[in-house]
């Protein structure tokens, strides 16, 4: 990747000491849930700046699993998984291109049809007068 990578949000399968290090030498900000049984790695009265994980668990403590994932943003990371099993079932989990510039066209033609097919299907909302 060429540019530079702000924010990578991962499933809790990735909550080890290795993926934050390589994420926070990329220079970005590590959003991976604890494990609901996660202790402080690094406790406060350590010298040195505060492990993002632990920055992560502790907001979670404080203030709940859903709040923490609305704070972080890692509940975009949903919404990007939605999306794609979206097209996968509607046009299907393979491509017909062999050559990478091609399967970029394909994909850029699946997900501009699969745009098409959510703004045609969206329902008009009108506020309504009580």
């Amino acid at each position: 990747i060429d540019e530079p990578i702000e924010q990578v949000s991962t499933d809790g399968a990735y909550d080890h000491r290795h993926c934050y290090d390589e994420i926070a030498a990329q220079g970005a900000k590590a959003v991976i849930p604890p494990r609901q049984d996660a202790v402080i790695w690094q406790h406060g009265n350590c010298k040195g700046n505060p492990h993002p994980r632990d920055e992560n668990l502790r907001h979670i403590r404080k203030h709940g699993r859903k709040r923490w994932k609305q704070d972080s943003g890692y509940h975009r990371r949903s919404i990007a998984e939605t999306t794609m099993f979206r097209l996968k079932t509607i046009l299907g989990g393979n491509l017909s291109a062999r050559k990478f510039d091609n399967q970029a066209v394909e994909l850029f033609i699946k997900c501009a049809a699969l745009n098409r097919m959510i703004q045609i299907a969206k329902p008009n909302s009108y506020k309504v007068e009580a």
